[in-house]
């Protein structure tokens, strides 16, 4: 008797049946990430093609993943152990891109620490300056030591112009969707859809002026892929970001359209939460890129 109500004290765990998302979700990386490699190496026709079709493919995972997520949730199947598993995989989701961008932010900090000098004939390797022994290393570094393959930027961007403005528009995103999150605490719909819309409406602004500072730095700059080290670092860093943050603005959208569809209860309300969380760590990320690619 002890026995059984011990048992019936213990929470429900809802347990999904088999799904097919998750073989889905790694066919699509597996292709976006061979088709942006292959469209990179050798700027072919099949490479975006594939990137495409892997990029399709991660959307089609996506709805229909998250669906079944917000149906089971609707239905009642999730207890409270549940939310405290998704919390955890958010946070364990989060701690994995942030390892992903420190691979980067490492290349980077390697780069300008440590070969750059070397190449330049400093430190304990500085012998490497052999190999092009009229290089002089400077950060940002606009004269290559092979000019002749990488011909190097002309001009970098001023931090002072269009990413200080970025900035601004992201740390303000930042505060807006915390707004919202109070809103919803508070069940105030209409402050909660102002703020969250408002904050939809900042992440596309941020999209387009990247987008006009990518134009600028190729067309006007002579900032590219192909212009060395600095380029490369350059383009990998904010170019992931800028994935990033599209990802975290079509994550914000769906939740806006969720809740115009009344969707989210000041108690129960996880899927904003992690949406809000994600939102952050995109802000956090940009302040370092601010700090170490554009100022420093």
């Amino acid at each position: 008797m002890a026995s059984h109500e011990a048992h019936e004290t213990h929470e429900a765990y809802y347990v999904p049946a088999q799904s097919k998302w998750p073989i889905v979700g790694s066919i699509g990386l597996l292709a976006s990430v061979y088709g942006a490699g292959t469209l990179m190496i050798n700027n072919g026709e099949s490479g975006q093609l594939i990137m495409i079709a892997g990029l399709l493919i991660l959307t089609w995972m996506m709805f229909g993943w998250f669906g079944n997520v917000i149906k089971e949730s609707h239905e009642g199947l999730y207890s409270a152990q549940m939310d405290r598993s998704f919390r955890m995989g958010m946070g364990w989701f989060i701690f994995s891109e942030v390892m992903f961008f420190a691979a980067f932010f490492g290349a980077l900090f390697y780069t300008r620490t440590f070969a750059g000098p070397w190449l330049g004939g400093d430190g304990d390797k500085g012998v490497a300056n052999m190999l092009w022994p009229n290089f002089e290393y400077v950060w940002p570094l606009m004269a290559n030591p092979d000019p002749s393959l990488f011909p190097g930027p002309k001009e970098i961007i001023s931090p002072w112009q269009l990413p200080l403005i970025n900035t601004i528009i992201l740390i303000t995103s930042s505060v807006t969707v915390t707004f919202a999150h109070h809103a919803l605490r508070a069940n105030k719909r209409t402050a909660l859809k102002a703020w969250l819309g408002l904050t939809v409406a900042l992440a596309l602004v941020f999209l387009g002026l990247q987008i006009a500072e990518y134009f600028h730095a190729y067309n006007d700059l002579g900032l590219t892929l192909d212009s060395g080290i600095y380029g490369s670092t350059f383009f990998m860093l904010t170019g992931f970001h800028g994935a990033h943050v599209f990802m975290g603005t079509v994550i914000l959208s769906v939740m806006l359209v969720r809740i115009f569809k009344g969707h989210f209860t000041p108690e129960q309300h996880f899927g904003f939460e992690a949406a809000s969380w994600y939102w952050h760590f995109v802000d956090v990320v940009w302040v370092g890129l601010f700090i170490f690619v554009y100022i420093f």
